[in-house]
C-alpha cells in the first residue's frame, strides 16, 4: 500500500468524494461522502479534522461508502454556543447517518471522536456492526481518574473567556504543542499540514469549541458510567494505540466496555497515527474491516 505512504500536507480525498453540509441538532455538519458499499463514518479529534482521513478512504472507497464529518464546532461545522458533551454529539452523527439514509456502520474513531463514538454505540448498538478506536481514553472509564492526575493533561480544564483571548491570534502556538509532544517524531506532522489545521482552528468560535470539547468531560464521564452499567457492548471492536502515546492502555480502556476486543500497538508512532505511519494504519484499520467478508 505504497500509495498511502507519507506525503507533505493533508493526503486528499478520492476525486468521487463529495462535501455535504447536513443540518441536524441544532448543528450544520460539514460530511465528506462517497463511494459505494457498507457505510465507515470515520469520527476525527482535537487538532485535526475530518480531513486526516483521506488515506483510509482511499483504501475503502472502492467497496465502501465513505461518512467523514467535522465535529460539532470543529472544521467546517458550524460552532453552536452548547451540546459539546459527547451523548449529544453521538446524536448528531446519528442525524448525519438518518439524513444519508445509512441504517447501519462500521466506526473509525480517534481521540475526541473515540469518545463520540463510544457514545454512538451506547446508544445505537444495532446501528454500529464494527469499531474501531485509535489512541485516546474514555472519561469515566477504566484508567481516567490516573489519567486526569497526569500534569500533561492540564487542557482537559483549559478554557473561558481569558483562555480564548490567551490564545487568540496564537492558535498555531497552542496546537504546536499538541503536534510536537503527541508525536514520535514532530516532523512527521509537517509544516503544510500544520498550516492547513492552524487555519481551520483559527476560524471565529474554532476554539472556544475546541475548549468546550474538553471542559464536558465530566459530564461524558457520568454518561459513560451509565452507558456501562446497561451492559458491555458485543460488536467487534480494534483498539489501536500508538506505541509513543497510548500503547497497550486503548486495549485496556476498551476491555472496560466491550467483549469482544483485539489491539494492536503501531510502532514507531504517536498519537498523530494517520500522518505519522498513514501505511500501517491503513493496513490494519483495512484488515479488520474486511475480515468478515
Amino acid at each position: 500500500m505504497s500509495e498511502h505512504a507519507h506525503i507533505d500536507g493533508v493526503y486528499p480525498f478520492p476525486a468521487v468524494m463529495q462535501t455535504r453540509t447536513i443540518e441536524t441538532n441544532s448543528a450544520k455538519i460539514h460530511v465528506r461522502v462517497g463511494g459505494h458499499g457498507p457505510a465507515v463514518v470515520m469520527l476525527h479529534g482535537f487538532g485535526t479534522t475530518g480531513d486526516m482521513w483521506g488515506h483510509l478512504a482511499s483504501a475503502l472507497v472502492e467497496d465502501h461508502m465513505i461518512v467523514a464529518p467535522d465535529l460539532r464546532g470543529l472544521g467546517l461545522s458550524s460552532r453552536p454556543d452548547g451540546g459539546y458533551d459527547k451523548k449529544n454529539q453521538a446524536a448528531d452523527v446519528v442525524g448525519v447517518l438518518d439524513a444519508l439514509g445509512v441504517r447501519t456502520a462500521e466506526l473509525v474513531t480517534h481521540d475526541i471522536g473515540i469518545m463520540v463514538g463510544f457514545a454512538v454505540v451506547a446508544t445505537h448498538p444495532e446501528r454500529v456492526s464494527r469499531w474501531v478506536a485509535i489512541d485516546a481514553p474514555l472519561p469515566g472509564i477504566g484508567p481516567w481518574h490516573q489519567i486526569t492526575q497526569d500534569p500533561a493533561m492540564w487542557h482537559f480544564g483549559f478554557g473561558g473567556q481569558d483562555m480564548e483571548r490567551l490564545v487568540a491570534g496564537r492558535e498555531r502556538i497552542y496546537l504546536d504543542r499538541f503536534w510536537n509532544e503527541l508525536s514520535r517524531d514532530p516532523k512527521r506532522f509537517d509544516e503544510a499540514k500544520r498550516q492547513h489545521y492552524a487555519a481551520l482552528y483559527a476560524q471565529p468560535g474554532a476554539m472556544r469549541a475546541s475548549f468546550a470539547q474538553f471542559l464536558a468531560f465530566s459530564q461524558d464521564a457520568a454518561d459513560n458510567r451509565t452507558f456501562l452499567a446497561q451492559g458491555k457492548l458485543q460488536m467487534p471492536v480494534l483498539a489501536l494505540g500508538g506505541e509513543a502515546t497510548f500503547g497497550p492502555m486503548i486495549g485496556a480502556v476498551m476491555r472496560c466496555v466491550a467483549d469482544n476486543v483485539e489491539e494492536a500497538i503501531i510502532a514507531d508512532c504517536g498519537h498523530w497515527i494517520t500522518e505519522e505511519q498513514p501505511q500501517a494504519t491503513t493496513k490494519l484499520v483495512v484488515d479488520f474491516l474486511r475480515r468478515a467478508r
